[in-house]
C-alpha cells in the first residue's frame, strides 16, 4: 500500500492521527513505514523546512542538520518534511537502511516530521517554505528543479552546489528566472575564528592569513580510498571548498584576478587509490597553497584529510613570524563539542566542531525567508559559482605542480 503525503495530510485532518501510517514504495522494495504521525507544522514566524537528502544517521550531513532543527536550536526553522530517495527507496535494506528507517520512525513518532522518497509528494506550503538540499552533489541540479516546482520561497543548497561550474551556473539562472533565492551552506563564512582572524590581521601591517582545514580520516589506503570515492568531486570541491569560499568572499579571489598560485610541496601529498568499488581515484590527501591576486592580496590555504578534527587560522607579520592563531572550536566551544560527542558517540567528529556555525547559517536563512531580514554573511549562489570556478582552476594547476 502507498499513501502519499497529500493523502496523509487529508487523513490527519479527519481521523485519529495515532492510527495513521505512511508508506513509501519503489517498484522493487518497500521502505519502512513511519507510524503514529503527530503532524509537525511550522507556526507563524517560522519557515516550513523540507530537508532533501538526509543520509545515514551519524554519517550524513543532512541527518545532523535535522538533529539541530529537531532539538529546537534554530527557532525560525520547523523541520516538517524529510525527503530521502535512497533510504526510503532502493537503499532501504542495504547498509545504513535499517538504521535510517528506525530513526525515521522514532522522529515521526516524537516530532511529527513526515518522511517521503520524492519532493513531488509534497503538498502546498502552509508557511514560507525553505528546501535544505543536502544530497549527493551529482543529484543537486535535478533536486533544485524539483524544489522550485514545490513552491519553495528560498533554497539552502549545501556546498559545492553542483559537480561543475556549468551546471551550477544553469541552476543559478533557473532559480533567478523563477524568482527563487538560493543561499549556500558555506558555514565558515559565519565562523567566529574566521571573523576574529580577519579582524586581527587588519591590525598587523604586511600580515598574511592562512586558513587550515582538517578532517579525521585514518591515514590508510582503505580509509582514504573510501573518502576519495565518496567525495569523487575532489578535495578542492569538497573539503577545502569552504576555504575557497572565504577567499572569494573576503580576498577578491576570482579566476580572472589570480596572479599566481604556488603549492607547498613539502606539505602537500597527492595519491591514486582504489575506492570500495575497485575504481581508482586521484586526489590530494594534503594540500597547501598560496594565492596572489592581481589586486595585491595574498592568502594561503592548507587542508589535510588526516589532520584531526579542528580547523584554525593563523596570521603572520611582515617578517613571516606567526603572531596570531585562532582555533575552531575555541575553549568556549570545546565544552559543547564534548557534550555532543557524549550524546552522539558514533557521529562524524567534524559535525561537532562546526556545530554552532551550522546552526547560525540555518537560522539566518530561515529567518530571512520569513521576515526578509538580511542573512548576514551567508554566501549566495553567485559566490558559489565563482568558488567552484576557482576550484576547477586550481585542481589541475596544483596537481601539475605536485607531479
Amino acid at each position: 500500500m502507498k499513501l502519499s503525503i497529500v493523502a496523509l495530510l487529508l487523513a490527519t485532518s479527519t481521523s485519529d492521527m495515532g492510527n495513521v501510517s505512511a508508506f513509501t514504495t519503489t517498484t522493487s522494495t518497500a521502505a519502512a513505514s513511519v507510524n503514529r504521525i503527530s503532524l509537525a507544522a511550522a507556526k507563524a514566524g517560522q519557515a516550513e523546512v523540507v530537508l532533501v537528502g538526509c543520509g545515514a544517521p551519524n554519517r550524513g550531513m543532512g541527518w545532523y542538520h535535522a538533529v539541530q532543527m529537531l532539538e529546537g536550536r534554530c527557532p525560525s526553522a520547523s523541520l516538517d518534511y524529510v525527503i530521502e530517495p535512497w533510504f526510503l527507496g532502493p537503499g532501504s535494506t542495504g547498509p545504513g537502511g535499517p538504521e535510517f528507517n528506525s530513526w525515521a520512525t522514532e522522529t515521526t513518532s516524537t516530532h511529527g516530521t513526515i518522511f517521503a522518497s520524492s519532493v513531488a509528494e509534497l503538498p502546498d506550503p502552509q508557511q514560507p517554505r525553505v528546501a535544505l538540499i543536502s544530497g549527493r552533489t551529482a543529484d543537486n541540479p535535478k533536486l533544485l528543479t524539483e524544489c522550485i516546482n514545490a513552491k519553495c520561497k528560498c533554497i539552502y543548497l549545501e556546498k559545492p552546489g553542483a559537480p561543475t561550474v556549468a551546471e551550477l551556473q544553469k541552476m543559478k539562472e533557473e532559480a533567478e528566472e523563477a524568482g527563487i533565492e538560493v543561499l549556500m551552506g558555506y558555514n565558515k563564512n559565519v565562523c567566529k575564528y574566521v571573523r576574529k582572524t580577519r579582524e586581527f590581521a587588519e591590525t598587523v601591517p604586511g600580515s598574511h592569513v592562512t586558513f587550515v582545514s582538517n578532517n579525521a580520516y585514518e591515514n590508510t589506503p582503505e580509509s582514504l580510498g573510501e573518502c576519495f570515492e565518496r567525495n569523487a568531486e575532489g578535495m578542492l570541491k569538497n573539503m577545502a571548498i569552504h576555504e575557497l569560499a572565504l577567499l572569494v568572499s573576503f580576498y577578491d579571489v576570482t579566476v580572472e584576478n589570480i596572479d599566481s598560485v604556488t603549492a607547498d610541496k613539502e606539505f602537500s601529498s597527492m595519491q591514486t587509490l582504489p575506492g570500495p568499488s575497485g575504481k581508482e581515484f586521484t586526489d590530494f590527501d594534503k594540500i597547501k597553497f598560496t594565492i596572489k591576486t592581481k589586486t595585491g592580496k595574498e592568502v594561503s590555504v592548507a587542508a589535510d584529510r588526516c589532520g584531526g578534527t579542528d580547523s584554525y587560522a593563523t596570521v603572520t607579520d611582515a617578517n613571516g613570524e606567526e603572531v596570531f592563531r585562532y582555533w575552531m572550536p575555541d575553549e568556549e566551544d570545546k565544552v559543547k563539542v564534548q557534550e555532543l560527542q557524549a550524546k552522539y558517540p558514533t557521529a562524524m567528529p567534524y559535525f561537532f566542531t562546526q556545530d554552532p556555525d551550522y546552526v547560525t547559517v540555518k537560522e539566518r536563512v530561515a529567518k530571512h525567508t520569513v521576515t526578509g531580514e538580511e542573512a548576514e554573511g551567508v554566501a549566495t549562489i553567485g559566490v558559489a559559482v565563482e568558488t567552484l570556478r576557482v576550484a576547477e582552476y586550481l585542481t589541475p594547476t596544483l596537481m601539475e605542480q605536485l607531479k
